[in-house]
C-alpha cells in the first residue's frame, strides 16, 4: 500500500515545482522533519535506488525480447528507450501530484482530482494489473520449475505418481496451493518482504544467463536448430506495435511504489527523489536493452513470450536461472494478491472492521481464479500484452499525466510546456489502451487464439 504520512509544504521550496502551478492554499502539508520522525525514514539514496530498480526489474523483463520481435528491431529498441524515459517522468509526477493535492496515496490523488469515478478507475486498474501479474507469475512457475525438475531427474518421467512433478499444470497447482496460498493468508505485507539487493542479484543472474547462453547458441553449430531466421533479424518495423508497447509497459510499471520510496528517504526532497528515479530508471533501461536485444538477435522470429523457453531444457546455466526465477515467483505472487485484496477492502469495505471470513474468501477466490487462468494459458506474451496494454498503460501513463494536468493552474494555456506533455502522454496512453483491448478481444475470437491455450 502506498503510504506517505507527510507531504512537503511546497510553498517553502518553490524550486521543487514548475512555475505557474496553483498550490491551492487550503491543502495541508507536513514538513520533512515530521515525516522523518513519524515514518522513521532512514533510507539513503543507494537504498532507494535498489528499491526502485527492484520494482522495475521484475517478471516483465523476460518478455522484452518478445516485445522487440513484435515491433521490429529498430522500432522496438526506440520504444523501449522512449517508454523508459516517459516512465522516469511519470514516476516523478506521482510525487508531484501528491504534493499538489495534499494526498498521500495514488487512490486518494485520483479521488481528489476526479472524484468517485477517479477512485473507481484507479482501483479497477490496480486490481486488474495485480491480478494479471498473478496470472503471469503462475505461467512462469509452469514454464520454469517442471523444466528444472525434468533436467535434474531425467528418469522421473517414468516413475508412477512422481512423473507429475514434470507436468506443467500439476506443478502450477501444487506450488500455488501449497506455497503461495499459505503466504497469501498473511495480513501484514511486511512478513513477505525480502531484501531488494538480493532480488536484484537474482535478476542479474538471469540477465547474465540469457546473454551468455545466447552467444553460445549463436556460435555452437549443434544448437543451430534453436536459432531464428537471420532474415527476420534486422527489421525496422513490425505490425504489432501496440502489443509490444503493452509488454514494455508491464515491465516498467512501478508507480504504485513511488510514494513508498519517496517516504523512505532520510531527507525526502524532490531533488533527491529525482536523482533516485533517474539512476534507477537509467540502470533499468540498460538492463532491459541488454535482455531484449540479446534474446531477440538470437531467436528473432522464434522468440517466445518467456525468453527462457527458447533455450534447451538441458542447458545448465539457464536451468539455474529458471530455478531462481520460478522460486522468486512463489513469494512474489502473494504480494500481488495482497494488492488485489486490499483494493477490494478499501473500495467496498473502507469503514468495516477486519473479518477473517471475508479475508479468507477474497484470498481463496482471487488465487484460485488466477491459478485457473495460468493452467489454461501457456503463452506468457499474451498475458503481458493484455495486462500491460490495458492496466499498466493506465496506471503508468494516463492517470499520472491526467492528474498533473488537472492540478496545474487553469490560467496556464493547454499548449504550455507543462500541460502539453501531460496531454500528449495521457492521449497516447489512451490510444494504446484502446488498441490493446480491441486486439486482445479480436484474438480471443479468432481460431488462432485457441492455440495459445494449453492442451497438454
Amino acid at each position: 500500500m502506498p503510504l506517505l504520512l507527510g507531504l512537503v509544504d511546497t510553498s517553502h521550496d518553490p524550486r521543487s515545482l514548475p512555475e505557474g502551478i496553483n498550490l491551492d492554499g487550503g491543502e495541508r502539508g507536513v514538513d520533512l522533519e515530521d515525516l522523518h520522525r513519524k515514518k522513521g525514514g532512514s533510507g539513503g539514496l543507494l537504498d532507494s535506488i535498489f528499491n526502485m530498480a527492484n520494482s522495475i526489474l521484475g517478471a516483465g523483463i523476460i518478455g522484452l525480447p518478445y516485445a522487440i520481435s513484435e515491433a521490429g528491431l529498430v522500432t522496438g529498441t526506440i520504444l523501449l528507450i522512449i517508454l523508459g524515459i516517459v516512465t522516469d517522468w511519470t514516476i516523478r509526477l506521482i510525487v508531484r501530484n501528491a504534493k499538489l493535492s495534499g494526498r498521500n496515496s495514488y487512490i486518494d490523488i485520483m479521488d481528489h482530482c476526479f472524484g468517485k469515478s477517479g477512485r473507481a478507475a484507479v482501483s479497477f486498474f490496480q486490481f486488474s494489473f495485480a491480478f494479471g501479474g498473478m496470472c503471469a507469475f503462475g505461467i512462469i512457475i509452469g514454464d520454469t520449475i517442471p523444466h528444472v525438475i525434468a533436467s535434474l531427474f531425467p528418469s522421473l518421467r517414468t516413475i508412477p505418481v512422481l512423473y507429475l512433478l514434470t507436468k506443467r499444470r500439476f506443478v502450477i497447482a501444487l506450488c500455488t496451493i501449497c506455497i503461495s496460498y499459505p503466504l497469501s493468508l498473511y495480513r501484514d505485507i511486511a512478513k513477505l518482504a525480502r531484501a531488494s539487493a538480493l532480488a536484484l542479484a537474482g535478476m542479474l543472474l538471469i540477465l547474465i544467463s540469457v546473454v551468455v547462453e545466447s552467444i553460445k547458441v549463436e556460435e555452437d553449430s549443434k544448437l543451430a536448430d534453436l536459432r531464428g531466421s537471420d532474415a527476420a533479424r534486422w527489421t525496422i518495423i513490425q505490425p504489432r506495435i501496440a502489443e509490444a508497447i503493452g509488454v514494455i509497459s508491464f515491465a516498467f510499471v512501478c508507480h504504485h511504489n513511488s510514494l513508498l520510496i519517496y517516504g523512505s528517504l532520510s531527507t525526502p526532497t524532490m531533488d533527491r527523489f529525482d536523482r533516485v528515479t533517474h539512476v534507477a530508471t537509467g540502470v533499468s533501461i540498460v538492463a532491459c536493452l541488454v535482455m531484449g536485444l540479446s534474446g531477440f538477435l538470437t531467436f528473432t522470429d522464434r522468440t517466445q513470450g518467456n525468453i527462457l523457453n527458447n533455450f534447451s531444457q538441458s542447458d545448465l546455466l539457464i536451468n539455474i536461472a529458471r530455478l531462481c526465477f520460478g522460486m522468486n515467483m512463489f513469494t512474489t505472487l502473494p504480494l500481488e494478491l495482497f494488492v488485489c485484496r486490499e483494493v477490494i477492502e478499501d473500495y467496498y469495505f473502507p469503514h468495516e472492521p477486519f473479518s477473517w471470513q471475508r479475508h479468507a474468501l477474497f484470498t481463496t477466490s482471487i488465487l484460485m481464479a488466477s491459478m485457473f487462468l495460468a493452467l489454461i494459458t501457456c503463452d506468457l506474451g499474451v498475458t503481458l500484452e493484455i495486462t500491460g496494454g490495458v492496466s499498466a498503460t493506465a496506471l503508468a501513463f494516463i492517470f499520472p499525466a491526467a492528474c498533473y494536468y488537472k492540478l496545474l493552474s487553469p490560467e496556464q494555456p493547454w499548449y504550455g510546456r507543462h500541460k502539453l506533455p501531460a496531454i500528449v502522454c495521457a492521449s497516447s496512453g489512451f490510444i494504446v489502451m484502446v488498441m490493446s483491448l480491441i486486439l486482445a478481444l479480436t484474438k480471443a475470437w479468432r481460431p488462432e487464439g485457441a492455440a495459445r491455450m494449453c492442451i497438454e
